[in-house]
């Protein structure tokens, strides 16, 4: 069956005739007839009541399909149209691979694509950075968002913005280091201390990021997680620091000072397929995460407060969770975020209270 013969049929039946359909159709009659006649013995139904007298009638089988192909028509025009918005960039579905760490600036990021392209629909799929770039070159994702990466085999990435890293020392050491409240110490006056820096087998962009700007930098005991290193760094009588990229507010964590880390900041980028230029839906995300006025970044704070737990936060030197099934986060999931009428961009939410957030990528 071909949509052609239902556009004969459909033609012929609201034309009451093969000449009117035809002009209609800007066809000539006999094409018209050969096509119902080829419907016909294909369906084994007989459509119309051709009579010289009474001219072109449907009969009872061709009433009960006329509705059937009006609607496969319709359908047909629909797939057509979303195909051509797809390829305007004005309709279609993006997979982006992403983090918790990210979704301040991704939700921002889709209510101004929202607003562009109403039709565009944007399925998070939160993963650790390793799997979602091997997604992005799988085709699993068409997109992913990673951290301190500088380059990978088979993916573009395109610069979008830079993040700060913050520094945990124990507060009498901050003290030590004759730093004001609220002073962020200088790379040199660090670089003096053991540093709590994950391995490089575990996280090598952070890893090489921070030994490039440290040279000299003094090992220090391990970093486990950031809750464990924190006790660690407020309990240990040696002083050591940690960097840490934060999600939310600074923790509360007493006997620790925090600092913004001056001139070393993580580069977050979108990492695309490297084989072929983005298409349009990639690039209307792409150009929507770019429009992203820079986050303010969290303020340099000493955390003197009552024993208590930190907040959310990820930390940049966590150890990787394991490798998951990367799924989406829709309402039946974790939850789709609240915005304005038809928004049809799916999210996931936030990291709950007082919960540690998963490890970026």
């Amino acid at each position: 069956m071909e949509l052609r013969q239902l556009e004969c049929f459909v033609a012929v039946a609201e034309e009451l005739g093969f000449v009117r359909a035809a002009e209609r159709l800007h066809a000539v009659p006999a094409s018209v007839s050969r096509r119902i006649a080829r419907l016909e013995a294909e369906l084994g139904l007989r459509l119309f009541d051709r009579s010289a007298t009474h001219g072109v009638r449907l009969t009872a089988a061709g009433e009960r399909l006329l509705p059937e192909a009006r609607a496969a028509l319709a359908a047909a025009a629909r797939v057509r149209d979303t195909a051509a918005g797809i390829t305007a960039g004005t309709e279609g579905l993006v997979r982006l691979g992403t983090s918790r760490a990210f979704a301040d600036r991704v939700y921002r990021a889709l209510d101004v694509l929202a607003a562009r392209r109403p039709g565009l629909r944007v399925r998070l799929e939160r993963a650790p950075q390793e799997a979602r770039l091997a997604a992005v070159r799988s085709g699993t994702f068409d997109a992913a968002l990673v951290r301190t990466v500088r380059r990978a085999d088979g993916v573009a990435l395109h610069p979008l913005w830079d993040e700060p890293l913050i520094v945990a020392l124990p507060a009498s050491h901050a003290l030590a280091l004759d730093l004001a409240d609220g002073e962020a110490p200088g790379l040199d006056r660090l670089a003096r201390l053991p540093l709590r820096l994950v391995p490089r087998a575990v996280n090598p962009d952070l890893h090489d990021l921070v030994t490039a700007a440290l040279p000299g930098w003094t090992p220090g005991p391990p970093f486990t997680t950031l809750l464990d290193t924190l006790a660690e760094l407020a309990a240990h009588p040696e002083p050591s620091w940690t960097l840490f990229h934060p999600v939310g507010p600074l923790p509360p964590t007493p006997r620790i000072a925090f600092r913004t880390l001056p001139g070393l900041t993580a580069p977050v980028s979108l990492a695309l397929p490297a084989d072929r230029p983005p298409a349009p839906p990639l690039q209307a995300l792409l150009e929507a995460l770019t429009a992203m006025a820079p986050a303010g970044h969290p303020a340099a704070v000493t955390a003197m407060a009552p024993a208590g737990r930190p907040a959310a936060v990820a930390p940049l030197s966590a150890v990787r969770p394991p490798v998951g099934t990367p799924g989406p986060h829709t309402a039946a999931g974790v939850g789709r975020r609240a915005t304005s009428a038809g928004r049809p961009a799916e999210v996931a939410g936030p990291c709950p209270a007082g919960a540690a957030a998963p490890a970026p990528g």
